[in-house]
């Protein structure tokens, strides 16, 4: 699927039959750079959400209600939605990103297909190069196929281009999908966002 058939069937609100990442680069990374991204991974906190407040805590049960009925269609199991859920609200979160942007990135890169993998071999939700195993984890691509590792590499790896692009959200999504500069994937996640929101 092209980027523009990709782009009107999510704007059509449908969801992409196949994986959709494009090229992304993998650049050399100076070494404190790759120590926190190591870091950031290698912590395996379990995808447990804390709240300071009761309203807190009762705007993410709304959150996550209404985000478990919007994932019905795809996925008919309420356990496997909430625990999917739940690791994506707290690996959002941890990574400083908005749920519902990660939530729409998601749906565009593999219409929320665990075992997703692109022509270009990235795996999993959240679309993940293997170079990055072996960049900033254990070198087992293969464990991104997990949730929570998909999970957390996928947002660790937004936020550091969300970073290098000095916050410019655009440039930072172009970056993810290796597409940089083009605003057909960047449009097309964030019109997904905005249904997610």
């Amino acid at each position: 699927m092209g980027v523009a058939g990709a782009t009107a069937l999510l704007a059509a609100g449908g969801w992409p039959s196949r994986a959709w990442a494009g090229a992304q680069v993998e650049e050399p990374l100076a070494d404190a750079v790759r120590t926190a991204l190591s870091k950031a991974v290698a912590n395996a906190a379990p995808p447990r959400p804390q709240f300071q407040t009761t309203e807190q805590r009762i705007g993410y049960l709304r959150w996550l209600g209404a985000a478990s009925e919007r994932l019905a269609r795809r996925n008919k199991d309420f356990d496997s939605r909430r625990e999917f859920l739940q690791t994506l609200w707290y690996e959002s979160k941890r990574a400083g990103l908005d749920p519902s942007l990660v939530l729409g990135l998601i749906e565009v890169e593999s219409a929320f297909r665990k075992f997703a993998i692109s022509s270009v071999g990235a795996r999993g939700y959240m679309q993940v190069m293997p170079f990055w195993a072996r960049l900033i984890g254990d070198g087992n691509a293969a464990r991104l196929f997990h949730t929570q590792t998909n999970l957390r590499f996928g947002c660790v790896i937004l936020r550091h281009y969300l970073d290098t692009e000095r916050g410019d959200l655009f440039l930072a999504l172009g970056r993810y999908n290796g597409s940089r500069g083009r605003s057909e994937y960047p449009n097309a996640v964030f019109a997904a966002q905005r249904r997610w929101g």
